[in-house]
């Protein structure tokens, strides 16, 4: 008997241009979608909307889509809970968009839920915010529930345009909301698929060079991935990079793409098939996944070549055995082998 040939991956759904209309939210995947953002907003119900956003994106932003905001706000550079706590008193709308990476979003996010309002985001990176109801709330507030954008407006040349190294660093991160979904005790096989979909996309859109990759492809990986991780949530590399982050001040993007070759190293005695699973996805053995994902971010990064002090990794290791998500992850490590695994990314 003949053995089945595998689909090719352009014969599969979710590896180009989309609308998916997933509950109360609508996500759209297609090259030239910002030029659109205005009729796109106001045909998912924002009559009226203030804009959060940074001098850069809106320097870019069409005319059409500035005119349409009542207020237009810049969101500083710092935390998420900082930042949406200075600017939540001068927004006057429950209606917000969001044009920028991760933070801002985030930002909207945490200024909606504490209104009890509704955001759309227009991303500029990979970060996965426009999918994802995970934030942080302003500090010294309070919310009922946290909030997932009601629509994603995800134009690929908008999401693409970092420098080659950075672009590589932000699809890491990406590839870990994925891969950090498959062994959590609410993954499910939905959020699998969705997952090594995702990862497969990512892989396919890195192997190629900057001139020949298909952007399009690169963020149907990355909105794929971050579905999973809000689906399923996320575990010990999520709660490592996070708090690394906070705590030793490296550039998130490149400590998940530090990070992330290390804990999946970790995560292949704990959840052997879903790490074979990821490993088939990404084309590799899974004894080589950790070489394949540092081939896809373009080499080995360390954390001490962004900056971090060797000093504050007990000040790190605390703050993770703090966070109850590290519970997620199947046999939580202990001190001694985090320490290990944040060595080996110095």
């Amino acid at each position: 008997m003949a053995k089945a040939r595998r689909p090719d991956l352009a014969t599969l759904p979710g590896g180009g241009e989309f609308i998916w209309r997933d509950g109360e939210r609508t996500i759209v995947v297609r090259e030239g979608a910002f030029a659109d953002a205005g009729d796109l907003i106001a045909g998912a119900g924002f009559s009226s909307f203030e804009l959060l956003t940074t001098p850069r994106a809106l320097a870019d932003t069409p005319l059409e889509l500035a005119g349409r905001a009542s207020a237009v706000h810049e969101v500083q550079r710092g935390p998420v809970g900082s930042t949406a706590a200075a600017l939540i008193d001068s927004v006057r709308s429950d209606e917000l968009v969001a044009l920028g990476g991760g933070r801002v979003i985030d930002t909207a996010k945490a200024i909606a839920a504490v209104r009890g309002g509704r955001v759309a985001a227009i991303p500029t990176t990979l970060s996965g915010a426009e999918i994802t109801a995970i934030h942080r709330l302003p500090d010294g507030h309070s919310a009922p529930r946290l909030v997932r954008p009601a629509l994603a407006v995800c134009d690929p040349g908008l999401m693409t345009g970092l420098p080659e190294a950075e672009l590589r660093a932000s699809a890491m991160n990406s590839l870990a909301h994925g891969a950090d979904s498959l062994a959590t005790p609410f993954a499910n096989p939905v959020a699998t698929m969705a997952a090594l979909r995702g990862a497969e996309l990512i892989a396919k859109a890195l192997d190629q060079t900057a001139a020949k990759r298909d952007a399009t492809t690169l963020v149907a990986g990355s909105v794929l991935s971050a579905w999973a991780l809000d689906s399923a949530l996320f575990a010990l590399h999520h709660v490592v990079c996070q708090t690394l982050v906070r705590i030793l001040g490296t550039p998130h993007a490149e400590t998940n793409a530090a990070m992330l070759p290390r804990t999946i190293e970790a995560m292949l005695d704990r959840a052997p098939k879903a790490m074979a699973a990821l490993a088939n996805a990404l084309g590799c053995a899974t004894g080589d996944l950790s070489a394949r994902i540092e081939g896809l971010a373009g080499g080995r990064r360390h954390l001490s070549e962004l900056g971090a002090r060797e000093q504050d990794i007990d000040e790190a290791l605390d703050g993770i055995l703090q966070r109850a998500e590290l519970a997620m992850t199947p046999a939580p490590p202990d001190r001694d082998e985090l320490r290990r695994l944040i060595e080996n990314a110095w």
